[in-house]
Order: C-alpha cells, then sequence, then structure tokens
C-alpha cells in the first residue's frame, strides 16, 4: 500500500484556498497510485485559531468548504485531513479538533483529539472538547490503522519524569494489531524540538507495536513556526521515512517494504534557525498582504542579521533600508550601513533626525528644564527613528521591521515607541550569541556582512562613546541567564541572574507591548508568556 505524507501550508481561515491546496496534493497522491494520503492537523482550518472560534460563521464557512471537498475527491483513495467540527452535544465546548477520514461516496468518518494543551502558546481548551482516542481505529484495504491528533502522544513523563497530564490515554489504547499509527501534528518549532518529538514518537510505536506516520504542518502564524518535517518511525525507534524541513512536501512511501521517493536530510542549528526565521518572515508578509519591509541599518549587528533574513524572505527588491544618523551617530556607523545595503542588493536612504531632536529638545528644555543629557534625551533620538519609521509604513504600507534581540528585550534594553516601533521583531527570540552565530553563518561563503559589524562592539549611539556593555553584563553572561530565568524559568542564584530577575519584573510592560516575536525557543516572549504588568513578585 502507497501512503502520501501531504505536510502542507495553510493560510488560518483562508477555507476555499486551503480547500484547492488539499486537492492538489491529493490528485498528485493518486497519480502517484497511493492508496491513502494524510493530511496536518487542522489543515482546511489552518492552525491555531484561537478567538477565531468565537465567530461561528467562521466555523460554518470551513464546514462549507468541508462539504465541498468531500465531492471532489477522486475515487478508491482515502484522504485523512484535520479541521474543526462542531460538538453536537450541549454539554462541553462548542466544538471538537478533528481528523475526517474521507472516502468517495461514504460518509466521512470523524475522529476526535483528547488531549487539549493549554500551556505555552496554547489555549485549546478554550473552545475545544476532547475526544476519546480509543475509538480512533479505522481499517482500509485491509490494512488496520489507529489514528490521534498532536498532544495525543505527548502525555509522557519528560526527562524529570513529570506529565503534564494525570493518565496517558494510550495506555487504554489496544497494544498490537496495527499496521500503522496516524498522527496528524501542527507542531510549532523551536530549537531543539525534533528531538522531543523523537522521543514521544518513539515511545508511543513501541507501546503500540507498530510504525508511526507523523505528519506536521509546515508554514507560521504570527509568531508560531511549523517546521514540517514529517516522518515515519518504525516500532523500535528508528525513522524509515522522512520530509523536508521549512518546505511543503508531498512524500509517498510504500507500507509493506516502507520503501520512499525522497533523500533525507539534516540541519544545523543555525542553518535550521535561518530556514526557521526566513519561513516565519516570509510567511508573516504573505499571510497579512503586506509584502514589502523596511527597517533602520544601524551600522550593527542586529539590524545586519535582520536585513540579511528579510532579503531572503522577501527579496532584496522588496526591502529598504534607512541610515538615521543622529547627534552621536558615527560616519564608520552609516558607511558600514551602505555596504551592507550594497552587499546585499537593497536601496538605503539616508534621513538625519538632528533637525528634529535639535527643535524638539529645545521645546522641552524651554518648557521643562531638562538639563544635562538624560535618558529624557536618548529615548527621545530612538522615538524619533521610530517616529520616521512608522511615516514610511504608512507612506508604502511596508513592514517595519524591529531589531531588538531576547537579551535586550529580557533587560528592557529598548525603547518603546522607538526601536521596539513595528510589525514584526524578527530576531526578538534570540540571544546575542544566537545572532553572533546567524551572522557569521552568513558570511560562510562570502562577506555579505561587514566583518567590522561583527567584530565592534554594540552600540546604540544615543550619547557620546556608548556602548552596550557600559549598561548591561557582559553579553555572555546575560545569555547564559537570559536561558536560564525566561527559557527554563529557573531560580535566580548568579549574581548576574538575580539582577535580570529585577529587570523581567519591572520591564514586562514593554513586552506587552512589543511587536509578535518569532518564536525560536521553547520559552519565548510574546504570546507564550503571560507574566503580569502590576505585581509585587521578586524572585
Amino acid at each position: 500500500m502507497r501512503i502520501g505524507i501531504a505536510q502542507i501550508n495553510p493560510v488560518l481561515g483562508d477555507f476555499e484556498n486551503n480547500k484547492e491546496k488539499i486537492l492538489t496534493h491529493v490528485r498528485e497522491a493518486r497519480s502517484k497510485k497511493c492508496s491513502l494520503v494524510v493530511f496536518p492537523e487542522c489543515a482546511l482550518f489552518g492552525y491555531h485559531p484561537f478567538d477565531l472560534l468565537e465567530r461561528e460563521g467562521v466555523v460554518e464557512a470551513q464546514l462549507k468548504a468541508f462539504a465541498e471537498l468531500q465531492k471532489e475527491i477522486p475515487a478508491d483513495l482515502a484522504v485523512i485531513v484535520g479541521l474543526i467540527t462542531k460538538n453536537p452535544s450541549k454539554l462541553g465546548k462548542p466544538y471538537f479538533n478533528s481528523a475526517a477520514l474521507l472516502v468517495k461516496g461514504k460518509k466521512p468518518r470523524i475522529f476526535h483529539k483528547t488531549l487539549l494543551p493549554t500551556g505555552d502558546v496554547f489555549d485549546e481548551a478554550r473552545f475545544i472538547e476532547s475526544g476519546d482516542m480509543t475509538k480512533n481505529v479505522f481499517t482500509w484495504k485491509g490494512k488496520k490503522f489507529f489514528l490521534s491528533i498532536c498532544e495525543d502522544i505527548w502525555a509522557w513523563p519528560d526527562s524529570k519524569g513529570r506529565s503534564l497530564y494525570r493518565r496517558n490515554p494510550l495506555k487504554s489504547v489496544p497494544k498490537s494489531g496495527f499496521d500503522l499509527l496516524i498522527n496528524l501534528s501542527a507542531s510549532p518549532w523551536h530549537v531543539g524540538k525534533l528531538q522531543k518529538r523523537d522521543v514521544v514518537t518513539a515511545k508511543t510505536a513501541a507501546l503500540l507495536k507498530a510504525p508511526l506516520l507523523y505528519v506536521n504542518m509546515v508554514g507560521a502564524q504570527d509568531e508560531i513556526i511549523f517546521d514540517g518535517r514529517s516522518f515515519v518511525m518504525g516500532p523500535k525507534g528508528k525513522k524509515q521515512v522522512e520530509c523536508l524541513a521549512f518546505e511543503e512536501h508531498l512524500n509517498v512511501f510504500d507500507l509493506d517494504t516502507m520503501e520512499s521517493w525522497t533523500p533525507r536530510s539534516s540541519l544545523d542549528e543555525t542553518e535550521e534557525l535561518r530556514q526557521a526565521l526566513v519561513l516565519g518572515m516570509r510567511d508573516f508578509s504573505v499571510k497579512t498582504g503586506i509584502r514589502k519591509a523596511h527597517l533602520g541599518l544601524s551600522g550593527g549587528i542586529d539590524s545586519a542579521v535582520v536585513a540579511c533574513l528579510a532579503v531572503e524572505a522577501l527579496g532584496a527588491g522588496a526591502v529598504k533600508g534607512f541610515g538615521l544618523p543622529g547627534p552621536f551617530s558615527s560616519p564608520e556607523s552609516l558607511s558600514l550601513a551602505r555596504d551592507l545595503a550594497k552587499n546585499l542588493g537593497v536601496a538605503i536612504q539616508t534621513l538625519s533626525i538632528q533637525n528634529a531632536f535639535d527643535t524638539i529638545q529645545r521645546d522641552l528644555d524651554k518648557a521643562w528644564n531638562l538639563g544635562p543629557l538624560s535618558v529624557v534625551h536618548e529615548n527621545l533620538q530612538s522615538r524619533l527613528r521610530g517616529l520616521f519609521m512608522m511615516a514610511y509604513a504608512n507612506k508604502e504600507n511596508s513592514l517595519l521591521l524591529t531589531t531588538g534581540n531576547k537579551s535586550e528585550y529580557a533587560t528592557g534594553y529598548a525603547t518603546l515607541y522607538g526601536d521596539m516601533c513595528g510589525g514584526l521583531a524578527p530576531i526578538g527570540d534570540l540571544t546575542k550569541e544566537q545572532v553572533y552565530a546567524l551572522a557569521r553563518h552568513y558570511n560562510l561563503e562570502r562577506e555579505v556582512i561587514p566583518e567590522k559589524i561583527i567584530t565592534r562592539p554594540p552600540t546604540a549611539e544615543l550619547r557620546p562613546d556608548q556602548k552596550d556593555q557600559d549598561s548591561l553584563p557582559p553579553y555572555a553572561e546575560l545569555d547564559a541567564a537570559v536561558e536560564e530565568l525566561v527559557e527554563k524559568c529557573g531560580k535566580a542564584k548568579k549574581p548576574v541572574e538575580k539582577w535580570l530577575v529585577a529587570q523581567l519584573f519591572k520591564t514586562e510592560f514593554k513586552r506587552w507591548q512589543a511587536a509578535p516575536i518569532l518564536k525560536a525557543s521553547a520559552h519565548s516572549f510574546g504570546r507564550g508568556r503571560r507574566y503580569p504588568v502590576a505585581h509585587r513578585a521578586k524572585e
């Protein structure tokens, strides 16, 4: 039996185009003589819908597209597709997260997700009712299958022996007799996520004594990136079939021989990070309909890396850089920015904030007697740059990319309505060291980012001879503290960690107002972080 693995990139709420994408892959699978083709979780709706599920009309529109899909599938081919279905009971939540088994001329069989994640970026239990996975068994062409949806295979204890669930529902499923286990997923990517998937899928395959087909969504939705990398794993934990990373892909394998028609590929961590962020930026642009982007090029490492990512995601012709010199900008910074723009093939325009700064400084000093250079003057420069960049966004319907990194955001070393202005924060979940790693990665074959940008000390240039390390701990120590406190939620023990935890609590109000941050770690700033602003916690 040939089975198609269709990892696709749906657009949330675009049911007509999602339906057509599904049908295109169905027809391709049929041309490759498949008997079954499997799509990811919520392939028809898109994922994650969050509070779109408040709008009953949105779900109705998806179900209308589902009815049309059923009519158009070809004969003699079974299709499994993820979608949102209604809960007919008046008890419980209004919807199910479901998978439908479609066969021409037959009533669809519907299976429901059992475990509903509510941590990190998830909040499914808000609208979704839990199903019963012991009923998710079907036969097709003499083969017996068991179906689960994403979180259903994630109830295994972690390395510390803890699980979010009181019981593992997989243990209620018969332990043998299946020819193939199928898991439909929309599993968000972060660095290290693939290894975690390998653990839970291997345990599931071993428990139920059958190979497991894991089909994952690809693409990005707001802050969340889906990496695809679908696979088939044998009962002993060995991957026998793999799909591409960060790309749509229809792979085909033979259930009896496990032969497939696509070579495997592996990525190192930095290349994986690069591909993920490029996909996140590209999909954010495509799915919002804003096809152009711009950013300030400071001559620093952060804006250089964001520019490289933007050019890969959107093309050099769709990206514009701005040099925004002010009273304390060095000529070298502007020169480096121009060199970078030339290397990338992007246009760059210079707009000085000097006249605006002088005028506003004079008016404020007259009104308030500001005195010598202070944080007011520093932030005024940053906010003027934000003002100029947002004006261009209005004029050109262009997406302003913010260039702050996670270590800066963690400490509050960023200016609200200044350098935090924008529609997307591509590197807001990267430590400074990850930013440097990406810069070096871009320069592997030729000097894309001028070497001086990488080697010069980071500076905001908001006062004479300013360096980041005047206000922050050394980045090596700060990055480690960010990883410990933010990503691992650890206890502050070292001096830098104790300093950082106070900064985190004090500056949470800034992150509430940040642009969407592409998620690259297990615990990022953004939708998955729900810290209060007003509190008196200390630890």
